[in-house]
């Protein structure tokens, strides 16, 4: 039995001298094996510990000589073995959380003398350098022929790169690596995400421009994505669409959509409250959501998208007389934020009321509606614009929906008398 971590081997005698341990462990190899007792001329179980300093190793006999185990932090790879005889303290950290608890269970074993033949003992012989190395934290593959196909990927990652390796998919050894917080899978030919990327509780950048994708699933907008991920790269893909559950990754501060064939944007694109940082260039998008405008960006690059001009005349109506009452009710409920789910109504009618528009008048509609296109400035939301045109403009258009008749024609009315000012103040 053997486990790589940080251990530091404490004295309790030392505040008798009037003396502190330094309180930082060195990277070391603690193995459990039997080794020949001198004095005794028998074989008895031993936890060995080696380190870049001492790669001969220290041995302490365990039968009978663990006075307690301090197990507290074990899930963040933490523990500390008392020894009886010599009376010191054996702290363990940044182990693996899993390879700690064997340990652990294989020297509470040895202890309570339990047969050799009960136990995964290991050889104690001095180790190599490697073996005692700091834990690698990055690693960046570039070609097909260094990816490792055989040897697994350091647990401690915590920044890995694999691109150009030609990858189908996502390899799930990846997704064994609990502490990594930037995954990079660029140029490679992957189609698919699995949902339990979501399950990396720890990812703050997901890089995955110039791949195969064709959709993201919602799996992984409800995941702990949701608390952890702030940088977002899925340009050069072959996306059309994203879900709308997408707006739940609500930590995203930068996210880049640019080359894809997005017909599109998500309808509460406006719920990223944090997201300063919006590329969705070379895109099939006509129009944005009406959500658009809660946005507050630093940068914004819209170019080369297909956008529809405005036109207060060019409207689609979903509007009937008189309107239902399932569209009444709707209506109040998200006009009163009461609340709702699917323990309460049917699960399509939740779907409807996360899709509620809100009219120009400020209340909302579900179902049935006007809408159309309007004009937007896009310095309204973003302190940087990149021109949408080649012509030099910053203007988009943007959806706005009417609940009703009247309040579109007010819209016009209000539109109309704005554009005649505008006109007489050009001429004069």
């Amino acid at each position: 039995m053997k486990l790589q971590c940080d251990v530091e081997v404490v004295s309790r005698m030392l505040p008798t001298f009037g003396m502190k341990s330094r309180g930082k462990g060195a990277r070391g190899l603690l193995s459990i094996g039997k080794h020949l007792d001198k004095t005794s001329q028998r074989s008895q179980v031993y936890m060995m510990i080696c380190t870049a300093k001492d790669k001969t190793g220290s041995k302490y006999k365990l039968k009978d000589n663990i006075e307690k185990f301090f197990t507290w932090f074990v899930e963040e790879g933490k523990a500390t073995v008392r020894l009886k005889e010599p009376a010191v303290d054996i702290c363990l950290s940044k182990a693996d959380a899993n390879s700690l608890k064997n340990f652990l269970c294989a020297a509470r074993l040895a202890d309570r003398g339990s047969e050799a033949g009960s136990l995964p003992l290991s050889t104690l012989t001095p180790v190599r350098a490697r073996d005692v190395q700091q834990p690698k934290k990055k690693l960046t593959i570039v070609s097909k022929k260094d990816y490792p196909l055989t040897s697994t990927f350091p647990y401690s990652l915590e920044q890995l790169q694999v691109s150009y390796c030609r990858l189908a998919r996502v390899d799930m050894r990846m997704l064994s690596l609990k502490a990594l917080r930037k995954l990079d899978l660029s140029n490679n030919h992957i189609k698919k995400l699995p949902a339990t990327i979501g399950d990396l509780g720890c990812l703050s950048e997901l890089v995955l421009h110039s791949n195969h994708l064709e959709s993201f699933s919602e799996a992984l907008c409800l995941s702990t994505l949701q608390q952890t991920l702030q940088l977002l790269d899925l340009s050069q893909n072959r996306l059309q669409s994203l879900p709308a559950q997408f707006c739940q990754l609500r930590e995203l501060v930068n996210l880049k959509l640019d080359d894809n064939k997005l017909l599109s944007l998500p309808f509460h694109l406006g719920r990223l409250n944090k997201l300063r940082f919006l590329s969705a260039a070379h895109n099939q998008l006509t129009v944005l959501p009406g959500d658009f405008r809660k946005l507050r960006l630093e940068n914004l690059d819209l170019f080369g998208n297909p956008f529809v001009q405005s036109n207060p005349l060019d409207l689609s109506s979903q509007l009937t007389f008189p309107v239902s009452l399932q569209e009444l009710a709707s209506r109040a409920v998200a006009n009163l934020r009461i609340s709702y789910g699917p323990h309460l109504i049917p699960a399509h009618l939740c779907r409807d009321l996360e899709l509620a528009k809100m009219c120009y008048c400020g209340r909302f509609c579900v179902s049935f509606y006007i809408k159309m296109a309007v004009k937007m400035n896009l310095h309204q939301v973003s302190h940087t614009v990149v021109l949408v045109d080649d012509m030099g403009g910053t203007d988009a258009p943007v959806q706005q929906h009417f609940c009703s008749l009247s309040c579109y024609c007010e819209f016009l009315d209000v539109s109309l008398r704005r554009q005649i000012k505008e006109r007489y103040e050009r001429d004069a």
